[in-house]
């Protein structure tokens, strides 16, 4: 059976660039911590790579972090910048309530047993943040704010200069986990005016594995883990040299194709919204409705009378992959804790389905998901709908 891939916003396809990239240093040896030729060798990789990434994203090499991927970067922004700062008496910390796990949890962990005082800022029925909660929750015992750029299960965009603005009123640090915005849309850390951001390979074609937190060099972050310091002794462990460089030639390819492949998905994206309404004449999609902000690639959809989980297993053996939500919690039978902060009981949120696209998404895709989709729904009203 041929397979149509429709969870891009999960994982998608490493590019050949990367492949390259990684195959080349993969064929070389050298610790880019050691002084001798072939650890300056590596280290020269790793120096024109991260070169590489802060001219594609706006920043300075000396922001870049390199991490083992989004949430180790997540968990140094949220945790670093609270040990950072709860000496001065900040000891608040502030998200919104449709962060990643990978943003949620680490902040509801200091919360739980590091002292700090949580604070979880509601957002509209399209999941932008409310700006005036935003405001309210913020005062000088605060800090750091994270709002992610691009929701990974709705695809709603932020509006990140707004949120800065108010956070730096207050002298707070920004952080922001652009995981899911990075080579879909325009990012330039230096112009958000973000202290802290959060980057990942394998959403835009890179390896899994490697990712970075961008943070300006004036900020003294507290490490989360200790050894050899190797990046500004705030992130310590061996470079992966071949995931940096994939991640580099990765990003290259995501920010030169950008404004085309914007154009494509969302063309793609208007073909799946379709073959859904034509199946499911009552099907609710969820985030805004303006192509301006949202992702291109994500739609999310519910459609009453079914389960998730029963739609999700219909189309898995349809030869269809799609997802429930955010991959990093598929399984776990609780509803999403995104659809629930839109205002969707759990009934509802129980009924949706994420299909996104990619840079190997084709028509070909749109066309099987359009053929297996009634059927599916048929067989899964048939199974019954949600409990609750």
């Amino acid at each position: 059976m041929t397979r149509t891939y429709l969870d891009h916003a999960s994982t998608t396809p490493v590019v050949a660039a990367a492949v390259e990239a990684m195959v080349t240093q993969w064929g070389t040896t050298g610790n880019p911590s050691s002084l001798h030729a072939s650890g300056r060798g590596a280290r020269r990789v790793v120096e024109e790579s991260r070169e590489q990434l802060a001219a594609l994203l706006g920043a300075r090499p000396a922001d870049v972090i390199f991490t083992s991927g989004g949430t180790e970067a997540d968990n140094l922004a949220i945790k670093g910048s609270y040990g950072a700062r709860r000496g001065d008496g900040r000891s608040r910390v502030v998200i919104s309530a449709i962060e990643h796990h990978a943003v949620l949890d680490p902040a509801r962990w200091l919360a739980s047993s590091a002292g700090a005082e949580l604070v979880e800022v509601g957002v509209d029925p399209t999941g932008r943040v409310d700006l005036e909660a935003l405001s309210r929750a913020i005062d000088d015992r605060t800090a750091v704010v994270s709002v992610m750029w691009a929701n990974n299960e709705i695809g709603t965009v932020q509006p990140m200069a707004e949120l800065v603005e108010v956070a730096h009123r207050a002298g707070i640090w920004a952080h922001s986990d652009a995981v899911q915005a990075v080579g879909h849309l325009p990012v330039d850390f230096a112009a958000s005016g973000l202290d802290l951001l959060t980057v990942n390979a394998h959403k835009l074609g890179g390896p899994v594995g490697v990712g970075a937190l961008l943070a300006r060099r004036e900020i003294g972050l507290q490490p989360v883990q200790h050894g050899g310091g190797q990046e500004r002794d705030v992130r310590s462990g061996t470079l992966d040299v071949a995931g940096v460089a994939g991640f580099a030639a990765a990003l290259q390819l995501a920010v030169t194709n950008q404004v085309a492949e914007r154009e494509r998905l969302e063309s793609l994206r208007a073909g799946l919204l379709a073959a859904v309404l034509a199946a499911a004449p009552d099907a609710v999609v969820h985030g805004p409705s303006d192509p301006a902000q949202r992702l291109p690639g994500v739609l999310n959809v519910e459609l009453p009378g079914c389960s998730s989980d029963a739609l999700l297993l219909l189309l898995d053996a349809a030869g269809i992959d799609c997802s429930t939500g955010s991959a990093c919690t598929a399984g776990v039978a609780e509803p999403s804790h995104v659809l629930l902060a839109l205002g969707r009981t759990e009934r509802q949120a129980g009924s949706a389905l994420r299909f996104s696209l990619g840079h190997t998404s084709t028509r070909a895709d749109v066309d099987a998901l359009a053929a297996a989709l009634p059927e599916v729904l048929s067989r899964a009203r048939a199974f019954g709908g949600v409990a609750g």
